[in-house]
């Protein structure tokens, strides 16, 4: 089925072209990535195919069967409202049912859950309230009569996301579901779960992101805007970057032949007297043609990352019997580590367990309750914080930039102004004159990087570092990590970004535990599902497939007796597990138990469909082991 239809479109805001005269469709279980520089257009674009912005020229179709659904970077709600009222927004009788219930629950209204238990049933609405209550657990959203105006920007983004997966799943069974970065502010485990979540839905997905494994897993093409065009490409990312390269090879070689031409018809140009017959007339129209293919330029301009690096000496940072509790909350309890020279470090773990604390405590930002912070006296720290860029005043950036230093030395020799330091970080001299509120997400992102960078830091502690990046000026950061002498210490939920760069991971799994683990996080994911099924003494019916990592992804081996007896015995666990699920919503649907009884009922069906869900995503990896 045909969902969208778009031709000739054309933006620009003043006189910067977005992109011009692009045209595309867009068909039903099309899953598109869609890729560019910051600033290129890539939410304008999803804003127009939402209906939330006008394009300058160009037609956008939508099929009238078609709903669209748009998840913002920076979602819009309702503030004096609770979570429950801005999630449940969709009118929907289902929906409106499950609403109800789930303020019933909320304020422990046994009473008032008997009377909706009745309409729940009546409606069938049980699957999809363990739906919902699915994704309200998955994406760690509690407390849900609590005001919106009450959280954090990552609680907030978690609850657009929420509410967008709840309305495509009531919405109208064609959907076309568009998506502006939605794995920020979602720890590993969530994208984890967001990834498998979207490949079983029948949803039809544009989406924009910079998360290369997320990519991967969802989506099966990529678009790329660029030059003011849109570049189209089958496969994964690998794949788009190999055939990126190609096209930019070719379309360089049909350059160069062109200025090639030019020259010589040039040259016949000027001898040319001013009356012109009709051939020369044509010779003269196909000059103009080959001029503008000459003067083409296909590279545009990069991030340039070279800083000078302060010398390290032999002694780093050590910690020593390290104590730190929030109230009962403990974060380290006698945490002891020597850091040595260029070493790289990626800190995991769920939020709220003292990532953060501990980039602050090793940087002495934090008090610790007690043990010993040792520094060594040539150690100059680069901190880039979530926090963002921290402004007094909102100043110009050439103002800003020239707060710290006028000039700054390279690695090279030599030193450059704060102006030339900036055209390295794309910022034109126009951009220079910008002030900083004016500034996008990216652009942001890239300035603070500059201020971290210009004080020749020889321990670097990225937290959060690839938000709001896009993939290009990534890949810049990436390789400049990978050359980068000095320590590195990471915190991020892009696990591509970490497994470049990293050598070991300190895994904080709560309670004041942290896990030195000798690998990086793909190697620490295929452990992590080892160990959980030796636990849970599923050893001898087949463990999870030993993967050899090559460059942070799984190469699997043959099949044998263990997969063949774990896939047997799942074909029998699922029937079992559905069988279990609709016998504890009927006995919820009888309107004859205690309020604690339907709570216990309804977190069994909870932990049912996850272990469903997890349970159902292994048979399908060996039935195509198998198949094969």
């Amino acid at each position: 089925m045909h969902y969208v239809s778009v031709e000739g479109l054309t933006k620009s805001y003043g006189i910067n072209p977005l992109f011009k005269n692009i045209s595309f469709h867009i068909n039903e279980g099309d899953k598109i990535a869609l890729i560019a520089r910051n600033g290129i257009g890539k939410s304008t674009l999803l804003k127009i195919l939402a209906g939330k912005e006008t394009p300058d020229s160009g037609s956008v179709k939508i099929n009238k069967e078609v709903t669209v659904a748009l998840f913002e970077q920076d979602p819009q709600f309702q503030e004096n409202k609770t979570v429950l009222e801005n999630i449940f927004q969709l009118n929907h009788p289902v929906l409106n049912i499950i609403k109800k219930y789930e303020a019933a629950v909320d304020a422990g209204d046994s009473e008032r859950m008997g009377d909706l238990i009745i309409e729940m049933d009546d409606l069938g609405a049980w699957d999809f309230e363990a739906k919902v209550k699915q994704i309200l657990s998955k994406l760690n959203i509690h407390h849900l009569n609590n005001p919106v105006k009450e959280l954090s920007g990552g609680q907030r983004k978690r609850i657009a996301l929420a509410k967008t997966l709840i309305d495509i799943g009531f919405a109208h069974q064609h959907t076309l579901l568009m998506m502006d970065e939605p794995t920020n502010h979602l720890d590993v485990e969530m994208i984890e779960w967001l990834e498998h979540y979207l490949d079983q839905q029948n949803v039809t997905l544009l989406l924009v992101s910079h998360d290369r494994y997320f990519l991967d897993a969802v989506c099966d093409e990529i678009w790329e805007l660029e030059r003011e065009r849109l570049q189209t490409y089958t496969g994964d990312y690998e794949r788009y970057m190999e055939e990126k390269a190609a096209r930019l090879e070719s379309e360089q070689a049909s350059i160069d032949k062109a200025r090639n031409t030019y020259r010589k018809e040039l040259e016949w140009m000027r001898k040319q007297p001013r009356a012109r017959t009709t051939k020369s007339k044509s010779r003269q129209d196909r000059f103009y043609e080959v001029e503008a293919k000459a003067k083409q330029k296909l590279v545009d301009a990069q991030l340039k990352l070279e800083v000078k690096m302060s010398r390290l000496g032999g002694k780093i940072v050590e910690l020593k019997k390290i104590y730190k509790s929030f109230g009962d909350l403990q974060i380290l309890k006698g945490f002891d580590y020597t850091f040595a020279k260029g070493e790289r470090i990626g800190i995991i773990g769920k939020n709220g367990v003292g990532k953060s604390t501990f980039l602050n405590i090793l940087q002495q930002l934090e008090p610790v309750d007690s043990g010993k912070i040792n520094i060594g006296d040539t150690v100059v720290f680069g901190n880039f914080s979530q926090q963002g860029l921290v402004i007094k005043e909102d100043l110009r950036v050439i103002e800003y930039v020239k707060t710290f230093a006028e000039n700054f030395p390279l690695a090279s020799g030599g030193s450059l102004s704060a102006a030339q330091f900036l055209e390295l970080f794309l910022f034109t001299p126009d951009k220079q004159f910008t002030y900083l509120s004016a500034l996008s997400g990216g652009e942001k992102k890239r300035l603070q990087l500059l201020t971290v960078l210009f004080r020749n830091p020889n321990f670097l502690i990225l937290d959060e570092p690839t938000n709001d990046l896009d993939l290009p000026t990534l890949a810049v950061l990436e390789q400049f990590l990978t050359d980068y002498p000095g320590c590195i210490l990471i915190v991020s939920h892009d696990r591509y970004f970490m497994d470049r760069l990293i050598d070991h991971l300190f895994v904080f799994e709560g309670d004041a535990v942290v896990r030195d683990f000798p690998g990086n996080y793909s190697e620490y994911r295929i452990w992590q599902k080892e160990s959980l099924s030796a636990k849970a003494g599923q050893d001898d019916k087949g463990k999870v497939e030993e993967n050899k990592v090559e460059g942070g992804r799984g190469e699997k081996k043959a099949v044998g007796f263990k997969e063949k007896r774990e896939f047997e015995l799942l074909e029998k666990e699922l029937p079992e597990l559905e069988k279990e699920k609709q016998l504890l919503a009927d006995q919820m649907s009888a309107g004859n138990l205690s309020f604690d009884d339907i709570q216990k009922l309804s977190e069994r069906i909870i932990q049912i469909t996850n272990e469903l869900e997890l349970k159902e995503m292994r048979w399908l990896e060996l039935s195509e082991l198998i198949q094969n």
